[in-house]
């Protein structure tokens, strides 16, 4: 028992030290997230590399440091939007909670939380390097811009699906680098804020993109996430190690330096679809980028770069009941032959089956897979119902071509799935710090928020920026007279003060006085469950 309590004792030792551990800042803070990746996921990845003979290691094999366990505020299987902003913010989310304060659920709730806080839009790690350090933010992704993950970092909302809310709080953020999807998403207004602010947009444009030289641009490509790796045109479409590799020499030259987020935000597409190869692919691409953003640390001497999952993804595993050999026969050919082969993802295939006449749905199938089909196989597909990309998240159980040709493909790999869902496994952590102050161990992802901000060399404490930047309207202008009235696009708060007149919309960082437009230096949220505007604290001076 002695012996037990003494090695007991000895370990709590050893957690608050790692705890504990000095964080030296660095100029740059690069965080980089495959969304969705299991730790399978990567012993799959490297499996396929040493099978094409291209090495035994991933990019961030020699960084990684331990785990990360990632939950919502009550529920321990997470979705993305409240993960990545937990790593933002510090404080654990609900499910579809973007940067935002959860409402409280005490029979569930893992940690205790205020129920007088509900909605409260919470700082992000972009936001307040922004304003406090005055560093230049960037992010890249593969899905459409205002997506869970991106959106964690530089908006507010209760609801991830919001989009026509998230995305002009993104522009009003005034990102130095924004490279993605979702052209469908981007507005009139949005256009016509960036361009008053200096930034460049280009739509379907990668040559613009990648001669440029200036020092804000936005690049969008396709109406809304980016095509799967397997399925890019790389002459059209940036990979999103281009991308990175641009979103830093861009960023760069802010003297203050920056924050940038890369999130390969499709593995977690890949995995909803079990689709093996899709998911191979998408991290393999985004460890490519990871490599580039190591590249730039390690000849920078003052970046800090940390790559972590949000959550896993579909309980994917290297092994299932029902092959033919036992699992110590299993070849390297057996194992990954078929998935080496593969070149398209199963949306990028079918894409190209509902342009193939049927009597040449074989020979393709063939040409990218290496399958024979079955007769019988030919027939389900012919017979299967389009795709839709907005349904990513059941293809696995959708009677849809994508879902078809995964099923197809899956039955003669050795590959199993649990589910088409998340999973709450921990997930893998790595961290290149060039003093090497790293996190390591198994750690909360509050754990990882309060790593960046120590890196990020931040002074001011987060609540208190939340405070400042994210005031009630109420609050701000108790004593005032204020209105809300329905603005062209969004609710706008009305303030009147004698001859003083403030106008100040919702999910902008722009409000006028006495009618001219001036700088907020932070955007504006507004919550319809509280009919509340959250704002800087500091509006009122102007109508005293």
């Amino acid at each position: 028992m002695k012996r037990y309590f003494s090695a007991f004792f000895c370990f709590l030792i050893v957690v608050s030290a790692v705890y504990a551990q000095e964080v030296r800042p660095t100029r740059n803070l690069i965080v980089m997230i495959p969304d969705g990746t299991s730790q399978s996921v990567l012993s799959a990845s490297r499996w396929v590399k040493v099978y094409r003979n291209e090495g035994n290691h991933l990019n961030l094999d020699p960084y990684l440091s331990g785990s990360v366990t990632t939950f919502s505020s009550n529920a321990p299987i997470g979705d993305s939007a409240p993960t990545t902003s937990t790593y933002m913010t510090g404080v654990p989310q609900q499910a579809s909670n973007v940067s935002i304060y959860p409402v409280a659920d005490p029979a569930n709730d893992i940690v205790k939380l205020n129920p007088d806080s509900a909605y409260q839009p919470l700082a992000t790690i972009l936001e307040a390097m922004k304003m406090e350090q005055k560093k230049a933010a960037g992010l890249v992704v593969t899905c459409e811009f205002p997506h869970a993950t991106p959106a964690d970092c530089s908006s507010h909302h209760y609801s991830r699906s919001k989009y026509q809310f998230l995305a002009p709080q993104m522009a009003a953020n005034n990102l130095e680098v924004m490279f993605g999807g979702g052209n469908d998403f981007i507005t009139d207004a949005m256009k016509s804020h960036l361009k008053s602010t200096g930034t460049a947009l280009f739509q379907d444009n990668k040559n613009a993109l990648m001669n440029f030289t200036g020092e804000k641009v936005w690049a969008l490509f396709d109406k809304q996430a980016m095509p799967y790796d397997l399925d890019r045109n790389p002459d059209l479409i940036p990979s999103i190690s281009e991308m990175t590799s641009k979103a830093i020499e861009i960023l760069n030259k802010n003297p203050n330096g920056f924050f940038l987020m890369v999130e390969g935000s499709k593995v977690d597409w890949a995995a909803h679809a079990n689709d093996p190869a899709g998911m191979i692919g998408e991290f393999l691409a985004f460890d490519k980028a990871v490599g580039a953003a190591l590249d730039f640390a390690k000849k920078d001497g003052n970046t800090t770069v940390i790559i972590l999952p949000d959550h896993g993804n579909s309980g994917f595993s290297i092994g299932r009941n029902g092959l033919k050999k036992s699992y110590t026969s299993l070849t390297l050919e057996d194992l990954f032959g078929t998935v080496s082969k593969i070149t398209r993802t199963a949306e990028g295939l079918e894409k190209i089956m509902l342009n193939t006449k049927p009597e040449e749905i074989k020979n393709v199938f063939r040409q990218y897979t290496g399958i024979d089909i079955t007769d019988q196989e030919m027939k389900t597909l012919a017979g299967s119902k389009n795709y839709k990309a907005e349904d990513y998240t059941s293809v696995s159980n959708s009677n849809n071509m994508t879902h078809n040709i995964t099923v197809m493909l899956n039955e003669r790999m050795p590959f199993g799935f649990t589910t088409g869902g998340h999973t709450g496994e921990e997930v893998f952590l790595a961290v290149y710090h060039p003093q090497g102050d790293i996190l390591k161990g198994n750690v909360r992802n509050t754990d990882v928020h309060n790593y960046l901000y120590k890196v990020s060399g931040l002074q001011k404490p987060m609540k208190q920026l939340t405070s400042e930047i994210f005031a009630k309207h109420t609050d701000v202008f108790n004593g005032l007279k204020y209105s809300i009235v329905q603005g062209k696009d969004f609710p706008k708060l009305v303030v009147k003060n004698k001859r003083k007149t403030l106008e100040i919309s919702a999910f902008s960082s722009v409000a006028t006085f006495n009618g001219v437009p001036f700088d907020l230096g932070s955007v504006v949220v507004y919550i319809d469950k509280n009919n509340t505007f959250y704002l800087p604290k500091n509006l009122v001076e102007k109508v005293k």
